[in-house]
């Protein structure tokens, strides 16, 4: 399976605008997967429009992101303000080439510190999401920092942790260490998907990047507007998991530090 990461550069630009730009990379790039920034269709730094621009699930942006998942073959994640009734969410939507919702994720943490916070509610569990024989599980910008999130999703049998995220230039730790850090310590690939350019003065890192459960960093972005793509390899994650059983003894660390605790309590 082809993995494909888009990396828009689209600060100024209407849905519209940024569904066709995407168009001309995954025509030009094809892939199986492909996952888009947090927010990408409404943009990030955007204020109020936030608000203004956030829709229903399905909604008009569901049906554009459909219609092009479906006239490429390509399952597409992307980010998006979702309105449920009085509540918003930072939201991240996979659709498959036939037009079906295949998992819709809202982000359980908001960014401390961020606007995010006047904005959005949160939810609270995890996504995932089998395609093509493949488990994905869902991920938004601050919740790959935190580590129980992946490895939650490694622990529920993830293959590939895909994240969108809006990561700005000085936090350019998160994308180059921990998320290369996050994939090897659970045996996990992981696309993540950031923004380039600027936008109402936030200027975005770049650094998408796709990375395998050894660490190793098989296609990264550089500041620029691109889509970089990786081959998913099962015999990869097998070879990782088996030669580093973080997993198998993390479980049995939990499972005798329980014990302990009972036997000292009795």
């Amino acid at each position: 399976m082809r993995l494909g990461v888009f990396q828009p550069a689209c600060g100024g630009l209407g849905a519209a605008e940024r569904v066709e730009r995407l168009a001309a990379y995954l025509k030009a790039q094809p892939c199986d997967l492909l996952v888009c920034p947090e927010l990408f269709l409404s943009g990030y730094n955007v204020g109020d429009e936030l608000i203004a621009r956030a829709e229903p699930l399905p909604g008009p942006g569901f049906e554009a992101m459909a219609a092009l998942a479906a006239e490429t073959g390509t399952a597409i994640v992307y980010g998006y303000p979702e309105r449920d009734g009085p509540r918003l969410y930072n939201s991240a939507a996979c659709v498959g080439p036939d037009g079906a919702l295949l998992a819709n994720h809202r982000k359980r943490f908001n960014s401390p510190g961020s606007f995010e916070e006047r904005y959005f509610d949160t939810a609270g569990c995890a996504t995932l999401f089998e395609y093509r024989g493949v488990r994905f599980a869902m991920l938004i910008c601050y919740e790959v920092e935190l580590t129980e999130f992946t490895r939650q999703a490694a622990v529920l049998g993830a293959d590939v942790v895909l994240v969108s995220t809006a990561l700005v230039a000085e936090w350019k730790t998160v994308a180059e260490r921990l998320v290369p850090t996050r994939a090897f310590e659970n045996g996990v690939w992981i696309a993540y998907a950031n923004h380039a350019g600027s936008e109402n003065g936030f200027d975005y890192l770049g650094g998408s990047r796709i990375v395998a459960p050894d660490g190793v960093e098989e296609a990264v972005a550089g500041t620029e507007e691109t889509l970089v793509v990786a081959d998913f390899d099962r015999r990869r994650t097998d070879a990782a998991r088996a030669r580093l059983p973080y997993l198998r003894d993390v479980g049995r660390f939990n499972t005798e530090a329980r014990f302990r605790g009972e036997a000292e309590n009795a």
